[in-house]
């Protein structure tokens, strides 16, 4: 077995719960616009799902209107992070191995912007060594593209890598990847 060099963490549903502040972030944007939706709708239809996606699966279609959709829910986000709940035991873990010479990643289908504010809410912005969002690869999870761009970034190979997901999508990518990963419920 080749030394561990590399963490990937997926960031919603893994390292922090964003559950609850995506939910109420997204039925008020929704909202705004007459669209209706309940938390457990979301939560079991939705969560974890593309924006982009998600905002034509609830029938909007229109690029201008998704993207107008997408900034207002970035902007209502923080209003309910007191809803977010860090992955203490996976972060004190990555954390000790970080001391240890391991690099530790973001890689998220999530904006970079939610991630971003979420992480400076938390104040774990000095733990991380890199992000990669799901605006950056042409092809997102269940694709292996994001994870293989960290691994290549970093120079390691996924022999030295270890991937941390919740998500069927994300374990499916983890696995085409090549790495060995861990399935985190929250």
């Amino acid at each position: 077995m080749a030394q561990l060099k590399l963490i990937l963490l997926d960031f919603d549903g893994t390292l922090v719960d964003t559950r609850y502040a995506n939910a109420a972030a997204y039925i008020e944007t929704l909202a705004e616009v007459g669209i209706a939706i309940t938390e457990e709708e979301y939560l079991a239809r939705f969560f974890g799902v593309r924006c982009m996606e998600f905002m034509r699966m609830v029938g909007i279609t229109d690029e201008e209107d998704i993207k107008r959709m997408r900034q207002r829910k970035v902007e209502l986000y923080p209003k309910y992070f007191d809803s977010v709940v860090l992955n203490k035991p996976l972060w004190d873990w990555c954390m000790m191995m970080r001391r240890m010479g391991c690099k530790v990643w973001i890689v998220s289908t999530g904006h970079i912007d939610n991630i971003s504010h979420v992480m400076q809410y938390l104040k774990l912005e000095d733990g991380i060594d890199g992000i990669i969002s799901g605006d950056e690869v042409a092809h997102a999870k269940p694709a292996p593209d994001a994870f293989l761009m960290a691994m290549e970034r970093e120079g390691v190979t996924p022999d030295e890598t270890i991937i941390f997901e919740d998500s069927d999508v994300g374990i499916e990518a983890a696995q085409r990847s090549g790495a060995p990963y861990v399935r985190i419920k929250l």
